[in-house]
């Protein structure tokens, strides 16, 4: 056995009554939000659309409310705000498909379609967007815009557990030992911050000569660095590189942490931009820059060769955007590694960027670093792993490293089953890590011909890339449902 006696008499298994009433509350929030996607095809006409969007309001809330006001513990376990997030993400992902059925979509790609939107990943199997429906466009990118809003929310349950992570956020003591209020407190500051930078870069898209309809739709998905388009030929379809510029910095600003924020309001501007984590993901925006356009450069007709078409594709591999004004597939296989490598590490912790994150990946090199200077001191000798200054405890080093073995284990294992089906290998890998790190940029494989069993393996890992695989693991691990259980009342 894995844990001995000791540690399991320390388990609890999840209590049905909280995480009940929890996933109750945050289905009756679903359904509050998606009245906005019902209205615009009430006033668009779509009466068949509005009425199934009318009947998954309907199922949300008949099944939220009566177990919403549920008598239980306040104080929620680790893994029952784990298991919460798994589901909300897996049954809103699964309600919102059968709206989006009546756009004539079958049941797979209305799937992947409404998997890809709650997850803020980007991926599509469709095309000519151009000239589908506008609220069909418009539910896709609010429907991210809310995905991201709730990453950002929910982002708080992976983190509450190691106290330096939590109190980055701006978390009280109180807060952070209590995961429910801490979460309410959590969602209030994300708002404000959240609705500002929207509103900043729908501002910045007017003034750049972006049509309202437009800003709007791309201004939820690069806030909540989602990657849904107006245009099959995504920031192509913009009318000027200004604004294109202008959705590559909303990617930026999502996917940093909203702690930077927090700090800047509170310590001023120079302190925000003094962050390990601001710094280190502008590093990498430039490094991948530079080596797309070095790649490119010298690729017989490389797609990405000028400066501009480098920067752009990069800052949205490393922000998990997914935006592209040139396509993936006509680009060299050294940049796709590279972009790869860039998706994989992705942005920073508690922001809507997807992948191992910023903060994740400067810890590994940290340990890396350890180990090395370790290797050259007596041993016995005390070193504290530091990063940015703030010291990193044993907890947060295990988490770092569980979730690049789960990363790495996911996209191993998805990856065969494209390979089976005879797809170009790189291409597959690239297919799938963009997947699991909810970025969007495709290499051309997901497409509406692609067979239905590998676009429900994208699908689980758009599901488990969301969550950050641990939380997944934790919901489907048996001794979660089953064993001793905590009073809950």
């Amino acid at each position: 056995m894995l844990l001995n006696r000791a540690v399991r008499s320390l388990h609890f298994a999840v209590r049905p009554r909280p995480v009940a009433k929890y996933l109750a509350q945050l289905l009756i929030g679903v359904a509050i939000f998606t009245t906005i996607p019902l209205l615009v095809t009430v006033f668009s006409g779509e009466h068949q659309v509005a009425i199934r969007y009318a009947l998954v309001i309907l199922i949300f809330a008949g099944c939220g409310f009566p177990f919403a006001k549920l008598r239980c513990a306040e104080d929620l376990q680790t893994n029952e705000a784990l298991t919460i997030t798994a589901l909300i993400f897996v049954l809103s992902a699964l309600g919102l498909t059968f709206p989006l059925t009546g756009y004539e979509i079958d049941f797979i790609d209305a799937l992947f379609e409404s998997v890809s939107a709650v997850t803020t990943t980007g991926l599509t199997t469709l095309s000519s967007m151009e000239t589908r429906p506008a609220s069909f466009l418009f539910a896709r990118a609010w429907v991210q815009w809310v995905g991201g809003l709730g990453i950002v929310v929910l982002a708080v349950a992976m983190m509450m557990e190691s106290g330096p992570a939590a109190k980055k956020l701006g978390f009280s003591e109180r807060e952070v030992a209590d995961i429910a209020g801490g979460t309410r407190a959590h969602a209030k500051r994300v708002i404000v911050v959240y609705a500002l930078l929207t509103a900043l870069g729908l501002t910045a898209l007017l003034l750049a000569g972006v049509g309202v309809f437009d800003a709007v739709i791309h201004v939820f998905t690069a806030v909540a660095t989602g990657g849904f388009s107006a245009y099959d030929s995504s920031l192509a379809g913009l009318p000027s590189g200004p604004s294109r510029g202008v959705v590559m910095v909303v990617c930026l600003l999502g996917a940093v942490s909203f702690s930077i924020y927090y700090r800047g309001y509170h310590e001023g501007v120079m302190a925000a931009l003094k962050a390990v984590e601001l710094r280190a993901l502008i590093a990498a925006c430039l490094i991948t820059t530079g080596l797309v356009m070095l790649l490119e450069s010298t690729a017989a007709g490389g797609a990405a060769a000028s400066p501009w078409d480098a920067m752009l594709i990069s800052v949205s591999a490393q922000t998990t955007a997914g935006f592209s004004d040139v396509p993936v597939s006509r680009m060299g296989d050294g940049t796709k590694l590279v972009l790869i490598a860039s998706m994989f590490t992705g942005g920073d912790v508690g922001s809507t960027a997807g992948g191992i994150k910023i903060f994740r990946f400067l810890l590994l090199l940290r340990l890396l670093q350890l180990i090395l200077i370790r290797a050259s001191t007596p041993r016995g000798s005390h070193i504290e792993v530091r990063v940015g200054g703030n010291r990193v405890t044993q907890r947060e080093m295990e988490i770092a490293l569980a979730v690049m073995f789960a990363y790495v284990g996911v996209i191993f294992v998805s990856w065969l089953p494209f390979l089976a089906y005879g797809y170009a290998p790189l291409d597959a890998l690239f297919e799938v890590v963009s997947a699991v790190s909810t970025t969007g940029l495709s290499s051309g494989i997901s497409n509406s011909g692609l067979e239905s069993v590998l676009k429900l393996v994208l699908c689980f890992d758009m599901w488990m890339g969301r969550v950050e695989i641990i939380a997944f693991i934790i919901a489907l691990y048996p001794p979660t449902w089953i064993g001793k259980r905590r009073r809950d009342i």
